[in-house]
This record gives structure tokens, sequence and C-alpha cells, in this order.
């Protein structure tokens, strides 16, 4: 027998099963959702929430717990396209060939690594211990070896090396940057116009995460009554606007929880009043939301209406939405009606209302601080899908009001197609309808452009991207 095999033997180490970690798992979960269920996080994550601390208690996992596994998901989701670069410089395959699920897990380490301060050494043993609780000890080496490769770089020379110069390739640098596709990149260029400056503020928006604003439904609630409260501070432009500080909770708030205030954007507040507030010829009686769900402008302009002794029909073509209107405006001090209809081919005869507001389906890209897996689930040719939608709806509403009455076209997209291009072809088919100037009617708001329509930028206003156009029909 030689003497190396006479030397004894290093014991083996025991098998260790693998501990799960109640905010990692939760967040992978989250992740998984998305992805395979085409899930929107932010109607994912309360409930997993709400599961995680009654399965752990209140001790195990308490708020700091949720504001963490808040912020993993979001911030992967919003990150995901400067992290998959990152990860293809660190992995021998493309990236389709890694299994979504061991990608995921791999996302969420390389934020903790790159978007966190979480240290480097906590930031990969834990994704390593989820990958061992969710893909197996197999898969969890791999996420080890290219968690390390990440960990050997901060941000900063990551995109070095990752991202192209701005010089060679302006569009794909900045997609690459701040993780928008290519596309939604150059289509929100095309509608904010200016240098590079602009989109960079733009695009580091998108990547914020986003106030919740509060509105006071008018007659129900007041500002006064919203900002008692050490979280809370008023908003910028809107009078029923109320904003919370990071981590305050809005079901905490009494008149939220009560339907007398909701949570509702600034930018979805403007539109609302601007309608509400724009010059009439004539009575003033009987107003129109065509596209009235989920209720949050609807909530608004009934108690706006209310308050003017003027009559608010909500029609809304999904029955399961227009229940949700109907549980906004349920407690309106003045009278209201919910209609399930299609705003495209409206029961009401033309011309009957006062006023009418068209917020219409779209791609949403005005909202992806708030639903940042949009912007990875879009495609161009969804542009082509809603673009029958919007002009239809528009030409309904146009219809739908009297002479001498009011319509406004908004969307919570800022590409030129959804806005300007929809409003522009449907004018041609109504010579008796005039745009008029919006921007009177949102007083104080800076930065509205040369008008006469409005578009509401995230990192000019705070609010979302919505974009607003108010029509007059003259004959």
């Amino acid at each position: 027998m030689s003497e190396s095999s006479s030397r004894p033997r290093k014991p083996a180490k025991p098998y260790r099963r693998p501990q799960k970690d109640p905010v990692r798992f939760l967040a992978f979960e989250a992740l998984r959702a998305v992805d395979e269920r085409d899930a929107y996080a932010n109607l994912v994550l309360p409930p997993l929430l709400r599961k995680a601390r009654e399965k752990e208690g209140p001790e195990k996992f308490d708020a700091r717990d949720a504001a963490l596994a808040t912020e993993l998901v979001y911030g992967t989701l919003r990150r995901q396209g400067t992290y998959d670069a990152v990860i293809a410089a660190c992995v021998d395959r493309p990236l389709r060939e890694v299994d979504p699920p061991v990608l995921d897990v791999l996302s969420l380490g390389v934020h903790q690594l790159l978007g966190t301060r979480i240290p480097t050494h906590a930031a990969v043993s834990a994704s390593v211990e989820l990958a061992r609780v969710v893909l197996g000890d197999g898969r969890a080496k791999f996420v080890n070896a290219v968690l390390r490769k990440v960990a050997a770089q901060d941000l900063d020379a990551w995109l070095v090396q990752v991202a192209p110069p701005y010089d060679d390739d302006p569009e794909d640098h900045l997609a690459v940057v701040h993780s928008h596709p290519r596309w939604v990149v150059s289509a929100l260029w095309d509608s904010l116009g200016g240098g590079r400056a602009g989109i960079e503020d733009l695009l580091e928006a998108d990547n914020e995460r986003p106030e919740v604003t509060l509105v006071a439904r008018p007659g129900r609630a007041t500002t006064d009554e919203l900002l008692d409260r050490e979280s809370a501070v008023p908003g910028r432009w809107s009078p029923y606007a109320v904003r919370l500080a990071e981590g305050g909770e809005p079901g905490a708030v009494d008149a939220v929880r009560e339907g007398r205030a909701g949570v509702q954007d600034e930018g979805s507040q403007l539109v609302a009043l601007a309608l509400a507030n724009a010059p009439l010829e004539g009575p003033d009686r009987l107003w129109l939301d065509g596209c009235a769900g989920p209720g949050g402008k609807a909530a608004l302009l009934a108690a706006l209406a209310a308050e003017r002794g003027a009559t608010l029909v909500a029609a809304e073509k999904q029955p399961h939405r227009a229940g949700l209107v109907a549980k906004a405006l349920n407690g309106n001090p003045g009278p209201y009606q919910v209609i399930t209809a299609d705003g495209t081919r409206p029961p009401w005869r033309p011309g009957s209302f006062d006023r009418v507001l068209m917020d219409v389906p779209c791609t949403g890209l005005g909202a992806l601080r708030r639903r940042p897996e949009a912007r990875w689930r879009r495609r161009p040719e969804d542009l082509d899908t809603f673009a029958p939608l919007q002009r239809g709806l528009l030409r309904t509403a146009l219809e739908s009001v009297r002479v001498g009455g009011v319509v406004g076209y908004a969307t919570c997209s800022p590409h030129l197609a959804e806005t300007r291009a929809v409003v522009a072809d449907v004018l041609k088919q109504f010579p008796d309808a005039d745009l008029i100037d919006a921007r009177p009617l949102l007083p104080g708001v800076p930065a509205l452009g040369e008008g006469p329509d409005v578009q509401l930028w995230p990192h000019l206003h705070g609010t979302d991207a919505m974009y607003l156009a108010l029509i007059r029909r003259t004959g």
C-alpha cells in the first residue's frame, strides 16, 4: 500500500438542508408569476406579502422585510435589461438557453450586488441559498459561479463593458444603461424631443420608485383630513392631491378604507380636472366617462359633477371592471350611473352629453415607474392593435357630445402614435370640431409645451406620462 493511499481521508461534510429565506423566496415567487402568467407585480405582491405575514408571523416577517421584498421585485424588474446584459457577459451560453427560473434567481442576485447596499458576501450567499431551495444544489453551483463573476465589478464598470458607446449608438447605449427596450427609448425620445439630457432624465425617472399619491374626492373627504399624518405632504399641482412619503401606507388612511379618498396619480387627477373645468357653451348637466374602469377618474369626475348638480354616466366594457367602477363611485353625494357598455357601439344617443372623457386603452408606456414589467412585455406591433380601438373611441366621444360640449381624449402613453396621430386622424373626419388649449386648465403646472394639447412627464412633473387633448364640437 502506498504512502498516499494510507493517508486518512477527510470526513465528508454533512449535508446541510437549504434554509428558506422568506423575503427572497417571496421575491422569487413574484418574479415567476410575472414571467409565467404575465401578471403585474403591483397585483401579485400584496397577496404574497399578506401570505408571508400570516405564515411567518409579524416577528419573522415585519415591515422591513416587506420593504426589502418589494425593492427586490421592483428593482429587478426595472433593471432587467441592464442585468441581462451583465449576466450575458458572465455565462457561456445565450441567455435564451438559461432556464427562466435560474435567470430569475440570477437577476435577484445581480440586483442585490449592483443595485442595493447589501454586502457582497451576503448578496451572493443569500442568492445561492435561494437557488438551493428553488433550483437544487447542482444549479446553485452555477448561480454561485456567475454571481462571483458579477461581484468582481461595480455597476459603473459593468456599464462601460456591456453598453455600446453613446457616440456609436445613442439609442442602444441608453437602452442598456437605463434598462429600456431600444424601441421604447426611440419612441420616448421622439415624443419628448430635445437632446441627450432630457431623455436621460426621463429614463432615470422611469426607474425611480414613484410616490403614492392620494386624491380627496370632493364632498367626501378633504386634503386637510389626508394631511393629518406625518408621512403626508400636499400634492404639487392638483388641489385634491396628497403625497405619502416613503413607507406611507394608503390602507392605514381612514378615508381611503371608506372610499372617500383613493390612490390616484396626480397626472390622472389633472386630466379629470382639466375636462371638468373646460369652459362650456350652454347647459352642463350630463357627463360621460366612456372608458371608466377601474374607476379612479370616474370617482373624481362624479364628485365634481355632483358639486354642480350634474350627473356622471360611467361606461365600461368589461363587467368585472364595471364592478370596480361601481365600488369606486359608491357613496358619491350626487346622482351617477354605471353601465356595462362597449364605447365603440354606445347604447346612448348621439349628442347626449355636455362633457365626455375617453381615457383609451394603450400600451401604458407612461406608467413604467409603476408597472416596470410592461416595458419588457410590450412590442411595437401592439401599437397596431390599439390604433383602431383608440380612433373608434375618440370618434364615439365626438359623436356623443353635443354642439358646444367638450371631449377629453386621454391616454397613459406619450407615444406619438397613441396621442397626436390619433387626434389628427380623427379630427379630419370632424370638420366641426376644434382643439382647445388645455394648458390654462392646468394652472401652475410648468413645461407644458406649445399646446394646445398637453403631455405630462415623470421627470418634469413627477406624474405618469399622461396625454390630454381637449376638443370642442362647434357644429
